[in-house]
């Protein structure tokens, strides 16, 4: 049986579905504590159960990973201009792949 993954509810890491049961929403349990403490915090009030509330250190973070990415993007076209070889191609779209994945945590 293949093992799907999908992102944790809270943090965005990758989460392995098993097949058998529930599919999980968090990948461990702090995260699953936070997004439990978020949901309660904004009970009662006018923001939405399902925002997403970012502190500015971690909107800092948020915003610096995405220009990794942006510039991991730009050194592969660069690459690809300048016609480098395969291997130096592949080792640059790993490196974007890895920014990417760390870009798609909230927190």
């Amino acid at each position: 049986m293949s093992r799907r993954v999908h992102a944790c509810a809270w943090c965005g890491r990758e989460v392995a579905d098993s097949g058998v049961g529930r599919r999980r929403r968090y990948c461990r349990q702090s995260c699953r504590q936070r997004a439990y403490e978020h949901r309660s915090a904004v009970k009662g009030t006018s923001i939405p159960e399902d925002a997403v509330v970012l502190s500015a250190d971690e909107a800092s973070a948020l915003i610096d990973r995405s220009f990794e990415v942006r510039c991991a993007a730009e050194d592969v076209a660069i690459a690809v201009d300048e016609g480098a070889s395969p291997a130096e191609l592949a080792e640059l779209c790993k490196e974007l792949v890895a920014r990417a994945k760390d870009a798609e945590r909230l927190r």
